[in-house]
This record gives C-alpha cells, structure tokens and sequence, in this order.
C-alpha cells in the first residue's frame, strides 16, 4: 500500500516536472518583442534613399529585414496615430482625433497590443513616448508590466531659449496659449543631456536585466522624441551637414484646385521663438529648419543604435522581433506648409522596417501598401496569439516571408477639419481625399485626387478631371463604417465640471464686436482672410472657420458674419 501511494507521488511530481519543463520550453520558445517608435520621422533616411542625411544605426537594421517603400499612418498626428498602432483600430472607428482623448473612451474594453503580449505571460515595458502623454491625455497602465518610464533629459539645456526667457523678455507672451520655447537649440552637451538619450540608456539597462533572464519573454516599447519640435540636439550631429546644403522646397504653395481648408502653414511650428505668426517663412530660416530636423534625426538614429547594440550584446536579437515605426511624416516648407496635420503624402508616408527571426530576409524592401493598424495582428501571429479584440488592422506577415505579396489593395487614414472629416485613400497609383461631415450625404463632399504616376509633388487636384476614379476610389471607402464624429465629454460630465470651477475661473463672454473691431486693422467693416487668421490660438483649424464664417463667399467677413460666427439670423 505504501509502496503504490510512493508509486502515485512519483508518477504525480514526474508529472508536474514534464508540465514545468514543456511551459519553460514554451516560454523559451517565445519571440521577444523591441518596439522602436519615432516622433515626426518622415522616410529621410539613407535606407529610403536620402542622400543627404546621416543616419547609419538605422540603415544597418534596414539591412537586417524588411523595409516598407508604401507605409502610412492612421492619421498624422501623435495620439491617434499611436492608438492605431497600439489599439488596432483607426481613428474613425474610435472616434478620436485630437491629442486629449483617451482611447479608451472610444473603445472602454479594448485589449491593447501590449495587453495581449502580457496576457500570454509577456514581460511588457514602455519607455520614452509609447502612448500620447500630454494635452490632458496619458497612458495606459493596463498595458504594462511596470509603469511606464517617461524618461529624464531637458527639453532645452540653454536657459534662454526655454519659454520663461520669451516671457520674461515679452510678458505679453504669458497670455499666449501653449507658447513654446526657441524652435532650434544647438547643445554643448552629451548625449544624455536630452530625454532620447536618457532614454536610451534606460533601455539598455532594460536589455541588460532581460539578458539575465532569458526564459522570460518580453515586449519592450522605445519611443524617441526627436526629430519632433523643438530642433534640439548636440553640437556633434549639427555639425554633420551645412546650413548651405539645404534648399526650401521647390513648391511654397498648396496644391492647385484644393479645398482652401485641406493644407495647414505651420500652426504648431509658429508658437515658438523666432517663427513668424503668419506668412511664407523666409529662405534662411526654412534652411535653419531643414537643417535642425536633419540635426535631430541623426541624433536619434544614434540613441536608435545605442539601443540595438544593447539587444546584440544581450545575446536575444536571434529571438527578438524588431519593429521600427514613424508616427507619421512632416512637412519640411513644401507647398508652403510645415509641421504634420495633413492628409498629404509628406504627412501621411512613414517610415517602417521589420527584422523576424527565421522569417524576414536581410536586405529586403516591399511596395506593399500597409497602415499602421496592421502592425497588431501582424505581431500576433508573428507570436502565436490570437487577438481578443475587434481590430481594423490585416496582418501583413505573408509579405514579411513574401516580399513581392500583398495583403491591401489600399490604405485609408484621416484628417479632420473643423466639422468635417476628410476620409483619404492612397493606393499605388492615386490618392483621393473625401471631406465630408459624418453622417451628411454622398453628394455634400468635397474631393481631392492626386495621381503620382503624373504627379509626384501633389501640385494639382484633378477630381473634376478623372470623375470614374474618383468613383472607383470612394467605393472602396464605401465599403468601411462612416467616419464617428470627434468624441466630446458627455452632458453630465460638462455640468460636473463647470459646478466644480469657482465662478471667478469661469470665461467670460466674448466681446465678438471688440474682437472685430481689434482685426479690422484698415478699418473698412470687413476682414481679409489674413486679418482673421493674425493671431488665432489654433492656427490650423482656423481656416475651415474663416470659410464656414463667409456666408456670401466673398472672400472676406463682414461685422455680422464675424459677430454671429457665420450663423444666418
């Protein structure tokens, strides 16, 4: 008797070893995951064919796996371009445009890319900028491991280019809504001294604790800051080009035949020092600009390969997928704008590259059309894991083995403008753009059409021209969900809110009268587009509202169309 219950214990803990063993093997076998996210990084790269800029780190993990000539993002601004990617779902879906929305107030339940990598037993980390922080919005906490680590590292490291110098040389400037600092910095300083150096070295540090436990598998997110606003960075990597090097774009003026709301001229770039409010910036400083962002780029492409020399080290890059993702583009002054915020291709192509153990070849490149979207399930299936949410993405790991395949047809993203969504589709040949309010009829739209076989710098709108692709392109838009309406707080939480603000904190009604009489500057009872647009907080968006407020579409406002904000009496 006692013999058999030995036998059974036996049998029991040889048992429990095999399940321990195979779930270590199990764990073992997990591909790891490095998550390399830039801020504001359109496709300037030696791998992309830039022949002016400097960036060899990542040139070298371009030669490692796949890189995508026809990437794009969801929409070119940070927040839902980065819930696309971490979420799975388009703006359109969420309902989310702007910087201060969570995500989960479009999608309460969402399981995010990270929350499925912990789900199966992932060590998952984020550090530097993963998530929007900032405008009111935050992180994520469900989605990692450990809080987020949102770096050290100055903004600026020159006292008088922060933005209490500007006010304390202008107070006036203190009433000015976020005001920025100077809009370049040349640093005498290390690496470190910026946050993209802190954060690299942090993820070393993490590289380096996860080489010591190799059986666990891990997602590790790295998000660098630069080449976004400001152009800070040190000395060194200035000194890598020549201011003379540079020329402003060919083109300073928005496409021909254009929405007049469809461009923007900078409206985030003009909040900082030196920068004009309005008006086509002056060659030299278009070159001081061109050449900050070069500046930056090659600062980040070096925190970029302090970080993959880490994972070589660590002894895991034979097990670690490597994703490297721009959030969205940039306009560098061509057709006269600056900044992202657009529905062009300088705003909307990104930069995207992917190494797969035992599934991507080195040195390979794609014409494949992807969104941002499709990174989810494409990381899913690369790691064995169904998702256990909707997502809008496809998973384009056929043409990571694959190459010459495709997985669309077609890529979608979008740009609101003032009560209008302009809903765009890019495929190899054509762009068309539909702006339209959501929910208005087919007919209330506006179209824009762009054919890159005839016309690569987007110089002309020819939807009047080509009415049958025009209609084969808003087929395929047909095809997904109507665009849902910026989310805005409910009435509940609005009432709550303004209960609890004292009665002092509260706005006072707007003077539109004094308003008008203040940009009337000639005093003729009427304001010319740039007298309107002369010194309004949200530069970008205010074009749609001058147009909105022109009832007679003369081109100009009057006191009436001014005072009751284009509202008809």
């Amino acid at each position: 008797m006692h013999c058999r219950r030995y036998l059974l214990v036996v049998a029991a803990l040889l048992f429990s070893s095999l399940l321990a063993a195979g779930a270590a093997a199990a764990d073992a076998a997990k591909l790891n995951v490095l998550l390399i996210c830039v801020d504001d990084l359109k496709p300037i790269l030696g791998c992309y064919g830039d022949r002016a800029v400097k960036t060899p780190n990542i040139d070298r993990l371009a030669a490692r796996g796949l890189l995508f000539e026809s990437a794009y993002c969801n929409q070119a601004v940070c927040s839902p371009s980065r819930n696309a990617l971490l979420v799975g779902l388009r703006p359109q879906t969420l309902g989310i445009y702007d910087l201060a929305t969570n995500f989960r107030k479009g999608a309460p339940d969402a399981v995010t890319l990270p929350q499925q990598f912990l789900a199966a037993g992932y060590r998952t980390e984020s550090l530097g900028k993963i998530y929007h922080n900032g405008h009111g919005n935050g992180g994520d906490p469900r989605s990692w491991s450990v809080p987020a680590w949102t770096g050290d590292g100055a903004s600026y490291v020159r006292p008088e280019n922060n933005v209490q110098a500007r006010i304390k040389e202008d107070p006036a400037l203190a009433k000015v809504e976020n005001l920025r600092g100077a809009a370049v910095e040349i640093g005498d300083v290390e690496d470190d001294a910026y946050q993209d150096g802190t954060t690299a070295a942090e993820a070393v540090r993490r590289l380096q604790a996860a080489a010591q436990k190799p059986d666990e598998p891990f997602f590790l997110g790295v998000g660098f800051i630069k080449p976004h606003l400001p152009f800070c960075a040190p000395r060194k990597y200035w000194e890598l080009y020549q201011e003379s090097q540079f020329e402003p774009a060919a083109r300073q003026t928005p496409p021909d035949g254009a929405p007049s709301y469809a461009p923007q001229f900078g409206g985030e770039l003009r909040r900082y020092g030196g920068i004009p409010e309005h008006g086509t910036l002056e060659p030299a400083l278009q070159r001081k600009l061109i050449h900050g962002y070069h500046a930056a780029v090659s600062y980040m492409d070096a925190q970029v390969g302090r970080v993959l020399a880490a994972l070589d080290a660590s002894g895991l890059a034979e097990r670690t997928i490597i994703v490297f993702w721009g959030d969205h583009g940039w306009h560098l002054g061509d057709h006269g704008m600056w900044c992202k915020h657009t529905n062009y291709e300088q705003a909307a192509r990104i930069p995207l590259m992917v190494v797969a153990p035992g599934v991507t070849k080195p040195g390979t490149r794609t014409s494949s059309l992807v969104e941002t979207v499709d990174v989810y399930p494409t990381l899913c299936e690369l790691a064995g894991l169904s998702p256990q949410t909707p997502l809008d993405g496809l998973s384009f790991a056929a043409v990571l083995r694959d190459p010459a395949s495709s997985t669309r047809t077609a890529a979608t993203h979008v740009y609101p403008r003032s009560d209008r969504i302009g809903r765009a589709v890019r495929t190899d040949c054509y762009r068309l753009v539909e702006w339209k309010v959501p929910g208005a009829a087919a007919d209330t739209a506006e179209l824009e059409l762009y054919d890159y076989q005839t016309d690569a710098a987007e110089t002309k709108n020819i939807a009047a021209e080509q009415p049958e692709v025009v209609a084969q392109l808003r087929a395929v838009l047909a095809k997904q969900p109507e665009a849902k309406p910026q989310i805005k707080p409910g009435k509940a939480a609005n009432t709550a809110a303004k209960a609890s603000k004292p009665a002092a904190e509260g706005k006072p009604k707007q003077d539109r009268a004094a308003m008008f009489a203040k940009r009337d500057k000639d005093g003729d009872g009427r304001l010319t587009r740039e007298e309107f647009l002369t010194g309004q907080p949200d530069p970008d968006e205010a074009p749609a509202r001058f147009l909105m407020f022109d009832l007679d579409k003369s081109g100009t406002l009057s006191r009436e169309e001014f005072v009751s904000s284009g509202k008809r009496k």
